[in-house]
C-alpha cells in the first residue's frame, strides 16, 4: 500500500470518525440543560463538522484536479478572506480586553476557549490567504506569461 492510498484511507476514515462524534453528541444535546455544558458540547460538534468537512476538502484536493480561479473570483475570495481576518482580529481584542475583568470561573473559562478558537481562526485564515488562494489562482498576467513563455522572439521579429 502506498503513503498516498494510506493518507486517503485515513481521511476517509477521520470523515467517519467526525460524522459519528457530531451524531453522537447531538443525540446528546437533546436532554442537556445545564447551557455551559450545553454550549461547550455544541461547540465540539460544530468543530466535528468542521473537521469532517476540512478532510472532505484535504480529499478533493488528494484526488482530482483543482481547477484554477479566475482574477475575479481570486478578488472575492480574497475580499472575504481578507475582511473575516479583520473581523477576527477585532474578536481577539474585545475578548483580550474584557477577560481580566471577567471574576466568574466558568464564564472566563468559556471566555478563554472562545479566546484560543478565534486566534486559530485568524491564523488559519491568514494561511489561507496566503497559501490556498494564490495557490488555486491564475491570473491575467500568469496567463500571458504561459502563453509567451516559449515563443521565439515573444512577437518581434529576431527578438
Amino acid at each position: 500500500m502506498s503513503s498516498k492510498n494510506g493518507l486517503l484511507n485515513f481521511i476517509k476514515r477521520q470523515i467517519e470518525v467526525e460524522n459519528e462524534i457530531v451524531d453522537s453528541l447531538n443525540e446528546a444535546l437533546k436532554s442537556i440543560g445545564n447551557p455551559s455544558v450545553r454550549g461547550v458540547l455544541k461547540g465540539i460538534s460544530l468543530d466535528s463538522l468542521k473537521h469532517a468537512e476540512m478532510y472532505d476538502a484535504a480529499l478533493k484536493l488528494l484526488t482530482t484536479t483543482q481547477q484554477a480561479l479566475a482574477q475575479e473570483h481570486l478578488d472575492k475570495q480574497r475580499s472575504l478572506v481578507e475582511k473575516h481576518i479583520r473581523v477576527e482580529a477585532e474578536l481577539i481584542k474585545k475578548i483580550s480586553d474584557i477577560l481580566p475583568t471577567v471574576e466568574n470561573e466558568k464564564v472566563k473559562l468559556l471566555l478563554t476557549a472562545i479566546l484560543a478558537d478565534e486566534k486559530r481562526h485568524h491564523e488559519l485564515l491568514k494561511e489561507v490567504l496566503e497559501i490556498i488562494v494564490r495557490g488555486e489562482t491564475i491570473t491575467e498576467e500568469d496567463w500571458w506569461d504561459i502563453l509567451w513563455k516559449n515563443v521565439p522572439f515573444h512577437g518581434a521579429p529576431g527578438g
